[in-house]
């Protein structure tokens, strides 16, 4: 039958790389609000100055990395430098007051280590600068609408 509609499995599957963008860009904009909260002392924190180790580094990176990530541009890099500052934040800051991170104030270090290493690891997806400059590299950008009416025509 032509004109059978996929399965919820189906469908789902094909949105996963939208989802996986737009949850990197999220993730990137929450990220780049640490980072600016803590340089300018904005949104209710006090502003930490951005050369002063280990908090000035952190924002720093939590701004261009968090900018990075938001906009899909050097996306994995980006993510990887995030996540493993996070990581250090986790264990030199908050694992010395206690083991679990509800009990030692680390559960934001611990969710962003962990999200942006899965960002790392999946990549920046469709809807990302990373996306677009690899179509562009490959000179993807003039065949691009050529190949999506072929992959349209196909199922039809």
């Amino acid at each position: 039958m032509s004109g059978a509609r996929p399965a919820p499995a189906a469908r789902l599957e094909g949105a996963r790389p939208y989802v996986l963008s737009l949850f990197r860009a999220v993730v990137g904009l929450l990220f780049l609000c640490h980072g600016v909260a803590s340089l300018f002392g904005t949104l209710g924190t006090h502003r930490i100055a951005a050369g002063t180790w280990p908090g000035g580094y952190a924002a720093v990176i939590q701004l261009l990395g968090g900018a990075l990530v938001l906009a899909g541009l050097g996306t994995r890099v980006a993510a990887l430098i995030g996540s493993g500052s996070m990581a250090f934040a986790y264990f030199d800051i908050h694992q010395h007051h206690a083991l679990l991170p509800i009990r030692n104030g680390g559960e934001p270090a611990v969710l962003f280590c962990w999200t942006l290493l899965l960002i790392t690891v999946t990549g920046p997806g469709p809807l990302s600068l990373d996306h677009v400059l690899a179509g562009v590299a490959r000179g993807g950008a003039e065949g691009a609408p050529k190949k999506r009416a072929a992959q349209v025509g196909a199922r039809v």
